[in-house]
């Protein structure tokens, strides 16, 4: 098996004296587990994407490609749900109050939305303890790289006719929810939440064991270039240990 990462940037006006590196925009990126007769099918359909995003065209692509050495663990995939919610309001209150009722403390729910609405994206995703609200990753502006994940090809024919009884079988939410419930499968991990930075795409959603996938629609306004990604976190997690399950542990999803 080999673990296929893409991702593309455009360059940004200004100079981050920090790195003394021109600073560039993340515009789009995709990854996944395939077998090797299927590399070139899934290099063809990431750079499509790369050239067809809506937050514009970019001028760097990156793509690695990585011999997956170590056995993948298996894990089950969540359940779907969409509820529609007319007003943003009206989601951020659904949002909030699923998430309280997990056990996540409201001073954690406001750091994530903290992070989620701010004009500063970062690239990957934060973790922040649900009691304390403390934010726990250790690169503020990398955060977490959620990698090395797949679906099995029975598990993914099965749930594309199951999204299409929905009428959500898009890329999307397949790789959406593939991530989620790797994420989901750790014992130390409460809660994600997840708004994206496209533009054009105002459905978000919440996932957990405890209640699956949660797509909630109109959770942001039409146009607007922020979003993030936050997962809630018990307050004694081995968080280096979350971190390597996240990053390096090759993951697929199965029946």
């Amino acid at each position: 098996m080999w673990n296929i990462r893409m991702r593309a940037s455009k360059l940004a006006n200004g100079h981050d004296e920090k790195t003394d590196r021109t600073k560039d925009i993340h515009i789009s990126g995709a990854e996944g587990i395939f077998s090797e007769n299927e590399i070139g099918r899934a290099i063809n359909q990431y750079l499509k994407r790369a050239f067809a995003h809506s937050r514009g065209r970019p001028d760097k692509i990156f793509f690695t490609i990585e011999d997956v050495k170590q056995l993948p663990m298996k894990v089950p995939i969540l359940t779907v749900t969409t509820i529609q919610c007319s007003t943003k309001q009206e989601a951020m209150e659904l949002t909030t109050k699923r998430l309280l009722e997990l056990g996540i403390e409201a001073n954690a729910i406001k750091s994530a939305f903290k992070i989620i609405n701010s004009d500063f994206a970062i690239r990957g995703a934060a973790l922040i303890k649900m009691k304390s609200g403390i934010r726990s990753d250790h690169d503020i502006e990398r955060g977490i790289r959620v990698s090395r994940l797949g679906i099995e090809g029975d598990a993914g024919r099965k749930l594309s006719r199951k999204l299409t009884k929905l009428n959500i079988n898009t890329t999307r939410v397949k790789e959406a929810l593939t991530l989620a419930s790797k994420v989901a499968y750790h014992k130390d991990v409460i809660a994600e939440i997840c708004i994206s930075d496209d533009p054009d795409y105002t459905t978000g959603y919440i996932a957990s064991k405890e209640f699956g996938y949660i797509r909630i629609t109109n959770i942001k306004s039409h146009g607007d270039m922020r979003g993030g990604r936050v997962f809630f976190i018990k307050e004694d997690t081995d968080v280096s240990g979350l971190i390597n399950y996240l990053e390096k542990t090759p993951v697929i999803i199965a029946t």
